[in-house]
């Protein structure tokens, strides 16, 4: 009896000092936490440059928009101030192209003009879309209600309202999370004059 206790804690004492597999374990233990903070590393950043690019195309489809002149408008009798058909194609297609390589089938624009008046009543003289909804009114709520103009000389004030929105879906984190709607929006006033875009009253091509 006695001799299998001491060869029992022989055993134990050379277990003990043992350090072979101490790595395995080690690495075990570890690799799991340091692939998934890795993975987690990947995902926020490639959100992070989604939600960037969001920002962009809204500060760039505001930006075209309101420095549209289109210089051959008056040549078919209409006001160059009027976007034709084909430069606001060309407006969506430039702005779309910052989305890249996300998947462009995710992005939604849309371009409005806002008339405000002295009271901040918004009418919305004409607005554009590309995959998204028309605006066909406008509220100040708490995203924009600190909307002020410096000093304006006169009523109404005409304002370009840019939005856009990204379905995005993380590789791995949309287990998790699922599909993200990433969004932004931009105010921006005319740099020449307030552009119009063709209706049935204004068939410009």
């Amino acid at each position: 009896m006695a001799t299998t206790i001491l060869r029992m804690t022989q055993a134990l004492r050379r277990f003990a000092r043992n350090r072979r597999g101490v790595s395995a374990v080690e690495f075990a233990l570890l690799a799991p936490l340091m692939i998934g903070l890795y993975l987690g590393c990947v995902e926020i950043s490639s959100g992070v440059a989604a939600d960037r690019k969001v920002s962009l195309i809204a500060a760039t489809l505001g930006n075209l928009t309101s420095s549209c002149n289109n210089s051959n408008a008056s040549a078919g009798g209409c006001p160059s101030n009027i976007i034709s058909t084909t430069e606001m194609n060309n407006i969506f297609d430039a702005s779309k192209a910052i989305v890249a390589p996300y998947a462009a089938a995710n992005l939604k624009m849309t371009i409005s003009c806002l008339s405000i008046d002295a009271n901040k009543n918004v009418t919305v003289k004409w607005s554009e879309t590309r995959n998204g909804t028309k605006r066909t009114s406008f509220a100040f709520d708490s995203t924009n209600s600190a909307l002020t103009v410096a000093s304006p000389t006169s009523y109404p004030i005409l304002l370009i309202y840019s939005e856009v929105s990204y379905n995005y879906t993380p590789n791995i984190g949309n287990i998790i999370t699922g599909t993200l709607t990433l969004s932004d929006h931009m105010f921006m006033s005319p740099r020449i004059s307030a552009p119009s875009y063709p209706d049935a009253a204004h068939p410009c091509s």
